[in-house]
């Protein structure tokens, strides 16, 4: 098995909302693509059965222990180090999943559902994982990836895109360039009919502060997401989870009707209806990592009433092998002992674990052995070389994974960026500015040396501040189509990077538009598009340190508050506020982008051989390189300040790749 996406904790529910009546809607048959689709030359997907076995899973995670640093006692031992510990999550896990069979795995919160349903997806890292796992008699590969669909339990979906366009945009960069962009954009319409989900298809998907679609059509459009491959493996993570009971329905009845079709359909469920319980194939019940039963779904109830376990009442078998998988007992336990000795006639319905423990040793007398022999006896079908041959890891070239990504990326951010809130806030500050400094006299070099620099504090925060959230918020979006094998880490960055420009240039050029004539600085055509090209460069340096940032801690919060630090200190440096700094510490001004920029903002405004007057009321003359404000920089080395920016521009960009490319579960 090769590393893949750190397994996600279990996470809130889903908002429950209606779903289509649509009459072709979510009960009709899940049906592979059409003949012509299928018939398209050159096909790299064509769905092939495959068969899941895995025998005595074990997973473990490492909990580091806290630094006791303040402990005298242990500082005179030497044991400062942190002492790891090793966690065993699964506890030996076996089974096996054909194709038209769909497994659901059942068991309360924290049993370990999400955790093997990762592991059996190749979607954690090998090296915490012991025990067999096959596709097909084969381990985990490039192959198995590419007809494997992983619907995670949160519906990570872009916002402000429609249904129609969430789908056609995987469509594009999941299928073959062997298809043309109309076939690709033939297969999502199919899907979005074969979910009925053409009454919301222009409808956007919308978010906690955004109205769109129900809960239910939100995962129907996940599901869709997965089904554009056509998989021939499917993983969903509780896909009921929040949804009413009719919409839980027509989600599992819509799973079941694609194990029909030929598919292999794991799932987790937390805590299934009566009704959706007995459309189960296959079930796994977990508890805390331990296999409490395997096997099919209608004969539960009479194996743990053969172990003398047996609901008092009719009750949905769900709740009660919920309850069990929890160490609760029911409120009367059959007497008499079971041919497994597991009892000798004891009730052990006061302790929970005491519970777990008999039904772990019932699980190991009974059922294990069989599972083993089921395991080692199926005969998974051989994978053609056919469907092997000339399977490439991506699907799409890296030209059109940009272009896609980059046509995304636009649709889905330009709401944001030229939200009413961000205009009016630039509006309102250069409106200001430009009366604060309406006309300002070419002999108050105080006052224009202080815009000037004003220009550059203001459009080196704000980029900053801005592009820190730009990796922080897609991470759960890049992590999984990431793991899906969508695109390239670097179409992703740079479709990222070069569509935020336009978007990041726009409002300072506004601004610097407003407040560079009402504030009278040199009024010639080329002083002005020298100063706006200046604040734009800064715009995209001062970004990049956003950008990088943002990807190193992956926390807002942490992000945030470090920006400020290095902002202050690097504006501190930036030759305005001290003229007089101690030369053990001086060199940080030539790490500070406000710096050059101040030093090119300057040559835009005066020559060297410039002058002012003196004082007010006096006709002497001052040159402009001596004022103090000025004579701190220079105005020279014009040349350098240009390059020390293209450097910081290159490598703050650099590093952020660097950061991004090392989130786990990345592909490089």
């Amino acid at each position: 098995m090769a590393p893949h996406v750190k397994s996600t904790e279990e996470t809130t529910d889903l908002e429950i909302g209606a779903v289509s009546n649509h009459s072709n809607g979510i009960m009709g048959h899940a049906k592979v693509p059409d003949k012509d689709f299928l018939e398209t030359p050159d096909h790299q997907l064509s769905s092939v059965p495959i068969t899941l076995k895995f025998s005595n899973v074990v997973y473990s995670v490492t909990m580091k222990q806290p630094k006791n640093w303040w402990n005298i006692t242990k500082l005179k031992r030497n044991v400062m180090k942190t002492q790891d510990k090793t966690k065993e999550i699964l506890h030996g896990v076996s089974g096996v999943v054909r194709a038209g069979e769909m497994l659901v795995m059942l068991g309360p919160s924290g049993s370990g559902k999400t955790t093997l349903l990762n592991v059996l997806g190749g979607r954690l890292k090998s090296a915490k994982v012991k025990g067999t796992i096959l596709y097909n008699d084969e381990t985990h590969s490039n192959f198995v990836k590419r007809r494997t669909g992983f619907v995670t339990q949160d519906d990570v979906l872009f916002p402000n895109l429609t249904v129609k366009e969430t789908l056609v945009y995987a469509a594009r960069l999941r299928l073959p360039d062997t298809y043309t962009r109309e076939a690709k954009v033939q297969r999502a319409e199919s899907i979005i009919t074969e979910l009925g989900l053409e009454r919301c298809k222009d409808t956007i998907i919308g978010g906690p502060f955004k109205r769109g679609v129900s809960g239910g059509e939100r995962k129907r459009v996940s599901i869709g997401h997965e089904m554009l491959v056509d998989p021939s493996l499917l993983f969903l993570d509780e896909p009921t989870s929040g949804l009413d009971s009719t919409t839980a329905l027509r989600i599992i009845k819509t799973l079941q009707d694609m194990a029909k079709s030929g598919k292999t359909i794991i799932t987790t469920i937390h805590q299934p209806s009566s009704t959706v319980y007995h459309m189960f194939d296959k079930m796994i019940l977990l508890s805390e990592g331990h296999l409490l039963y395997y096997g099919d779904g209608h004969q539960a109830m009479s194996y743990f009433a053969s172990i003398h376990f047996s609901p008092p009442f009719p009750m949905n078998p769900a709740d009660f092998l919920l309850d069990l998988a929890n160490g609760v007992t029911p409120d009367r336990l059959i007497e008499g002992e079971d041919k497994s000795g597991a009892f000798e006639g004891k009730k052990h319905n006061e302790d929970p674990q005491a519970v777990r423990q008999v039904l772990i040793k019932a699980y190991k007398s009974n059922l294990e052995h069989k599972i083993d022999t089921e395991v080692a006896s199926t005969s998974a079908p051989a994978t053609a070389f056919a469907d092997k041959a000339g399977l490439n890891k991506w699907s799409t070239s890296w030209r059109e994974q940009f272009s896609v990504l980059l046509e995304r990326g636009w649709k889905e951010r330009r709401h944001e960026a030229f939200s009413p809130l961000k205009i009016g806030q630039v509006l309102a500050i250069s409106i200001i500015c430009g009366l604060l400094w309406y006309d300002s006299p070419e002999s108050q070099v105080q006052d224009r040396v202080g815009l000037l620099f004003f220009f550059i504090t203001f459009w080196g925060f704000f980029p900053v501040f801005s592009a820190i959230f730009t990796f922080p918020q897609e991470r759960a979006m890049l992590i999984k189509e990431r793991a899906s094998g969508m695109y390239r880490l670097s179409a992703y960055f740079m479709a990222r990077v070069i569509g935020d420009m336009p978007l990041e240039l726009v409002l300072p050029t506004i601004f610097i538009t407003i407040v560079y004539w009402m504030a009278g600085l040199k009024q010639t055509f080329l002083a002005f598009i020298l100063t706006l090209l200046v604040i734009l460069y800064t715009v995209l340096v001062s970004q990049g340190l956003g950008l990088t940032l943002g990807a190193a801690l992956m926390d807002v919060k942490k992000a945030t508050t470090l920006a400020s630090v290095i902002m202050l200190t690097l504006l501190l440096a930036g030759g305005y506020y001290i003229q007089n700094t101690p030369k053990w510490i001086a060199w940080i001004k030539y790490l500070s982008v406000s710096y050059w920029s101040y030093k090119l903002q300057l040559a835009a405004q005066y020559s060297p051989d410039q002058t002012y007057a003196c004082s007010t009321g006096s006709s002497g003359r001052c040159r402009i390189a001596d004022y103090p404000a000025v004579a701190n920089v220079g105005l020279d080395q014009l040349g350098i300040a240009a390059m020390a920016m293209a450097i910081m521009l290159v490598g703050y960009r650099l590093s952020a790749y660097f950061f991004l490319s090392r989130i786990k579960g990345h592909d490089k």
